[in-house]
């Protein structure tokens, strides 16, 4: 497979690979997002259609660079989402801040998934970390390969 193709396959499988086992680790393991996690998923839905896109589409190469940028965007996501899990800034959303209130009357079954607390770690690695290490890593790689000319 040539440097295109294989651009173009690390492409789909990347963001598949991740919004698959996020969902996995959902629907599989109850660990549902949080709103920084859902940030994290958005640029893998636009990198998996962009990378389909370019087996069908001509310029494939900008097809597949835009996917690798998307992907290095959630990684980044990713990486700003374990800085806060982490405690070493602030979260800029209401599920990383102290509530306030609690409204004792409030029997909806929605339940608030705080940003600011990792629900499962490996190794000390959040999901939002991996995410941070394999999407900017992955990405790169997609972007090189794709930049490459003979």
């Amino acid at each position: 497979m040539d440097k295109g193709g294989k651009a173009r396959a690390l492409a789909v499988a990347i963001p598949a690979a991740l919004l698959g086992g996020a969902y996995v680790a959902q629907y599989g393991f109850g660990l549902y997002p949080c709103e920084m996690c859902w940030w994290q998923r958005y640029p893998h839905f636009a990198a998996l259609g962009l990378g389909l896109l370019a087996f069908v589409a001509a310029p494939a190469r900008l097809w597949v660079t835009l996917a690798g940028l998307a992907i290095i965007a959630s990684g980044l996501i990713g990486g700003f989402h374990a800085g806060v899990e982490y405690h070493w800034w602030e979260g800029i959303t209401a599920c990383s801040k102290p509530a306030v209130a609690v409204d004792m009357l409030d029997f909806s079954t929605d339940k608030l998934v705080r940003c600011d607390a990792a629900p499962w770690t490996l190794f000390g690695i959040s999901l939002a970390g991996f995410n941070f290490l394999i999407s900017t890593i992955g990405g790169a790689a997609v972007v090189a390969l794709a930049a490459y000319r003979r």
